[in-house]
Order: structure tokens, then sequence, then C-alpha cells
């Protein structure tokens, strides 16, 4: 797991990503609308093909949606009333007014929406890496933390009521061993219920049916065999259902919320979401929304922050620099790397400079593996290997480094094994 650093040595994502060129700015392109470097396309790229695969694992199927959406839309989902101050205003087009969504869900209700469900079929899970849009004043936006345009990991299913537990214990499931494989260390669950004030949806039965559900799938989860423990906690719901958030601790030691498996009683309401059941009946749909990545943008800053840098192998925009001692063993380098650009790993060779103010650069830059090769290391077809995360060094043939990388990546393991 990730080793958090006291709150005394605190690490921005901004310097870290500046280091290691992930993202910029630029007042032409706007604030909050970050550009992705090559080194960040990488690290998004494989958060994102992770996101997929577990979407895939656990019973998703894959949607598009446009970005775009008309004013009635997002009424008719509650979104205009309750957030329209946060949304970018409509323009008009043909005589509509279209709207840079601000969520969603509306679309994914409109796509469960578009066929007709038995109740044989449900539970149907609709997942999708999609952009979504909040009008963030610029004062408020910062690095990738927080954005006007999110790119995030989202699923919304739709179930009936006798699968909702069920359901949330997938979610669970996927969202804790997910965050196992990346290495994030989760504090504490919270299921977020209502309080007695005003403002929720639905009725009281109806809330308080679903957050007994939620403690039972809490129940079954296993926490204590995970190191887990959870608290739950009334008036964090959100107004349209309760929920379960899961709490880390950021690289300050400041406890925040990275993901929340969302129950919600009111768009199958609004949008008339309906199964046709056993007795040939209209029943009413449960729909929950959950994600693993969440948003690209946060869980990046997230990442960079936690790791200061030196991310996982598999997710490291450079697996190895390599730098050939001399022109002599710059062939030897050169060759050294096709082989290993050949198997997919993400080499960057870096031939001029002292070799001494190289390691320097390559350490600054996160770069995973640093690889030195000189006469000796030419002539065996070796390369000597540093991992600065460990501090562990080998001398390694070309080949069998090539396995040993490829291993790691393959497993998703957040080191390269350089003593075996």
């Amino acid at each position: 797991m990730i080793m958090i650093e006291s709150p005394s040595r605190v690490r921005d994502h901004r310097e870290i990503g500046r280091a290691m060129g992930v993202f910029a700015g630029h007042p032409d392109v706007g604030s909050g609308l970050p550009l992705w470097l090559p080194a960040g396309a990488v690290i998004r790229r494989e958060l994102e093909e992770f996101a997929r695969e577990v979407a895939i694992a656990s019973g998703c199927q894959p949607v598009y949606s446009p970005v775009l959406g008309k004013r009635a839309l997002f009424e008719r989902s509650g979104h205009w009333e309750k957030f329209s101050d946060d949304m970018f205003p409509p323009m008009p087009v043909g005589g509509d007014q279209l709207v840079l969504r601000p969520a969603n869900c509306p679309h994914h209700a409109m796509i469960y929406a578009a066929e007709q469900h038995s109740y044989r079929e449900l539970p149907v899970r609709y997942n999708e890496l999609a952009p979504m849009f909040r009008a963030e004043r610029s004062g408020s936006v910062s690095g990738l933390s927080r954005v006007r345009q999110i790119s995030l990991d989202d699923t919304h299913v739709f179930c009936r009521p006798d699968q909702l537990r069920a359901e949330v214990v997938l979610a669970m499931e996927a969202l804790l061993d997910a965050f196992g494989v990346l290495g994030i260390e989760v504090d504490h669950l919270r299921l977020s219920g209502r309080d007695d004030g005003p403002g929720y949806l639905g009725s009281v039965d109806q809330w308080q049916h679903a957050e007994e559900e939620l403690r039972r799938a809490m129940a079954e989860l296993g926490l204590d065999g995970r190191g887990l423990s959870w608290c739950e906690v009334a008036g964090e719901a959100a107004f349209y259902g309760p929920k379960i958030d899961v709490q880390v601790l950021d690289a300050a030691g400041r406890e925040e919320s990275i993901a929340t498996v969302q129950l919600d009683f009111n768009q199958p309401e609004r949008f008339d979401l309906c199964y046709t059941g056993a007795d040939g009946s209209a029943q009413r749909v449960i729909m929950i929304h959950r994600g693993v990545i969440g948003a690209m943008e946060r869980m990046t800053a997230f990442l960079l922050e936690a790791y200061d840098g030196r991310l996982p192998i598999w997710l490291a925009p450079v697996q190895l620099c390599l730098l050939p001692v001399g022109d002599s063993a710059l062939a030897a380098a050169e060759q050294a790397a096709e082989s290993l650009r050949r198997r997919g790993i993400r080499v960057r060779l870096q031939p001029d400079g002292s070799l001494g103010r190289r390691i320097q650069d390559s350490r600054a830059r996160r770069d995973a593996l640093i690889g030195v090769i000189g006469d000796s290391e030419a002539a065996a077809a070796e390369i000597t290997v540093d991992d600065p995360a460990s501090g562990v060094r080998a001398r390694l043939q070309v080949a069998r480094l090539a396995e040993s990388i490829m291993d790691a990546v393959s497993r998703r393991d957040r080191r390269v094994d350089l003593e075996t």
C-alpha cells in the first residue's frame, strides 16, 4: 500500500506533474482545462484501460452518449433546478437550447428507456468513460484536482429492489479490489444516510429500506477480513438517495471521499424507468451510480501525490530511462531500446550530457527504472539497472530485463523484481 507522508511534507501534484511533464495549461485554452502531455496521456490511458477491464469483469456493458443535451433533459432530471449555477449556459442551436452535461446519468437513463426490459433481464449495467462539464469559477480551479471538463469512469445500474443489496456488494468488491491494485489504502467506509431535514426525495419507508440494505451489504462485504471499518453518518446522503462513501487520507493526511456507490430514487421517477414484472405489470426500477477510477483527473492528481510521482511500473510514463556511457556504447543502447520498445516497454533513450546529470534528471522526472550501458554492458548485451524507489541495483541481460518488466506490467505489480 501507499505510504502517506506526514503533513509536514505535503506533496503537490501540480509541482510533481510539472517535473514529470504530465499536464500543462495555457491562458488561451482557459482555466480548469488542462492539456494532457504525453506522460500524462500514458497515465490516463492505463487508468482508462484498467477501468474498462474492471467494468467488464463486473458485468457492465459499454455505451456511448453525447456530451450535449437539451436543456429540457436536465430540467426533467432535476439537474437544472439544483445545479444550473454550476452548469455552462445553454447554446441556442436550431431552435433548441443545448447544454454541456453536468452529469452522465440522464443520458444513461434514456439509453435504458430506449428498450423495454423484463424482470428476467435485470440487472442492466451501463459503463462509459465519459466527459462531463462544470462551470467552476476561475479562482476555484486547481491543476487536475478541480477542473471544468471531467473524464469520468461512470457506471449506472438498473435493478429490481430484491437485487439492490447484491449489486451494492458487487460494486464495492470491484472497487476495493481495484484500489488494492492501485495501492490505495482505504481508511474506512461511510454509510451516508438522511437526517430529519427537508429536501429528500422518496418516502421515509423507501429510505429506511434502502439504508437497511446498505447495512446488510456492509455485513456481506467481510470488511474485517479486509482490515476495514465502517461508520454511519446521518445527513451526508444526496437528496436523491443514500450512499456508501469510500474515505481515504490524502498525502497531507486529510480525509476525503474518493469513490461512491450511490442509490437514486429520483431519476427512475422523473424518467419513468420501469421493467415488466413477473405478473406483467410495470414496476419501478432502482438506479445505482457507481464507478471505480472515478474522474481521471482527480485520480491522477491523487496518485501523483500519494506516490510522489513514482508510480507503479504499469502506470509509469517512462518505464526505463536508458543512459549510454559515451559514444562507444550508444549503438548498443539504441539496439537495446529498440528491442525493449518492440516488447511494448516505454523507454526513453537519453545520450547527451554527463552521466551524473542525466541520472539526476531521470530521478527528477520519476522514471521507474534507470538503465546504464557502458562498454562492459555493451559487450555482454546487459544493462545495469537501478530502481530509485527501492534502491535495488542489478545487472541483467536485455531479454531478462524485458521479461521482468513485462511480467510486472501484466500483473500490475508496483515494482519490477530485479533480484530473481
